[in-house]
């Protein structure tokens, strides 16, 4: 019985996603810069393609202006060297116009012919700060308009940000059938009330069992006001060895060159350094135990030089298959994993435990990929 009532409830499968290191994210030695890692189009690039070699079924791109490449222009790149991963695209509401952003989705989707996932964020814009309430208005209503966009003939919205009226859809038609699903992470209860209307897939990073079974509880009572139920995520990094022995050298191994106050500026760099869920993952770290572990296998390490996701799941692959397992009972349905260095640990997880486990796609899931060319003005439709 799953924690809550989830959208895919008797999907016996899961979407198992790997991370693209976008935003200087990858390392042999946290805290430690290796010229080799940096955030390139060949390292990166190379990471996906591994990915989709090992089985994963989508892959993280993530956003940050601080560091690393272009999201969206690094998810176009990958169109033409990929054939079945998905890539799961960060997008942070207001960067862009949103007719112009619908566009901007809509020619990536035709470009990878349905492959594509969104992962919706709201946060500040480099170099501003603004009230939280004000980002998540703008955000709530460029996803208004991108539903709109993809599912309607004109384009009809009047909001406290944006003013739009008789705007013709044909070219943001995406791909795929109502458009690309949508992913959202977000504590704050303007967090939660846009997902609980808006979203496909509620991602969460890593925290004890209980503290996740409670968001999922907060975030589906939203969802349950609106009719609506959601899948769930979660985001965590990966080490898998052999043995657990293994697993937990390696980890002491990660961290054993890390200077805590570089790590400290690696996390405060992040545009969402102050966010509530970067706070939940301190908390973690806090309660864990002299190892850094707050959960068997939950390993709290990687937080002290990661804004973000500060987790790991250490150990041997059964014990990790084990985790995934009662994940998935909770009704997780959707797993994004990462490992340091993320080509090294993509292939150990591939190796180890991907053999083991049923995987999906779920906009297939969801029905949202045609089974040809659609007839939209990108795609077969008549040429206007």
């Amino acid at each position: 019985m799953t924690v809550v009532p989830v959208t895919s409830a008797d999907l016996d499968a899961a979407e198992v996603s790997w991370f693209a290191a976008l935003c200087s994210d990858d390392y042999e030695f946290l805290g430690v810069p290796d010229g080799k890692l940096r955030s390139s189009w060949e390292h990166c690039s190379g990471i996906v393609k591994e990915a989709e070699r090992q089985g994963f079924g989508n892959i993280l791109c993530p956003s940050s202006f601080q560091v690393g490449q272009d999201t969206l222009s690094f998810v176009a790149g990958c169109a033409p060297i990929t054939e079945r991963i998905n890539l799961l695209a960060a997008v942070r509401c207001g960067e862009m116009q949103p007719i112009m952003l619908a566009r901007t989705i809509a020619t990536l989707d035709h470009m990878l012919e349905g492959r594509l996932t969104v992962n919706i964020i709201s946060s500040d814009f480099p170099g501003q700060k603004e009230d939280s309430a004000y980002r998540y208005q703008r955000s709530r209503e460029v996803v208004e308009i991108l539903k709109q966009a993809w599912t309607q003939d004109e384009i009809n919205y009047k909001g406290e940000v944006y003013d739009f009226a008789g705007l013709t859809t044909d070219p943001v038609r995406p791909y795929q059938t109502g458009g690309p699903l949508l992913y959202f992470g977000g504590y704050s209860p303007s967090a939660l009330e846009l997902c609980g209307q808006h979203c496909d897939v509620y991602l969460m990073w890593p925290e004890p069992k209980e503290a996740l079974a409670g968001r999922m509880r907060d975030v589906n009572a939203v969802a349950e006001r609106y009719g609506r139920t959601l899948d769930y995520g979660l985001r965590v990094h990966m080490i898998v060895r052999d043995t657990e022995v293994e697993a937990r050298e390696y980890a002491e191994h990660l961290t054993s060159k890390l200077d805590d106050e570089y790590g400290q500026l690696i996390r405060e760099r992040a545009l969402d350094s102050t966010s509530l869920g970067v706070s939940h993952q301190a908390k973690a770290r806090e309660l864990a135990d002299k190892y850094g572990y707050v959960e068997p296998h939950l390993w709290t390490g990687i937080g002290r030089a990661r804004s973000g996701c500060g987790a790991a799941l250490v150990g041997s692959a059964d014990q990790v298959l084990t985790q995934i397992e009662e994940y998935k009972k909770m009704g997780i349905r959707a797993f994004i994993f990462s490992g340091y260095p993320h080509m090294d640990e993509c292939k150990h997880f591939g190796r180890l435990v991907m053999p083991e486990l049923k995987t999906c796609s779920m906009p297939e899931v969801y029905g949202r990929v045609p089974a040809s060319t659609p007839a939209t003005p990108l795609g077969v439709g008549e040429r206007r």
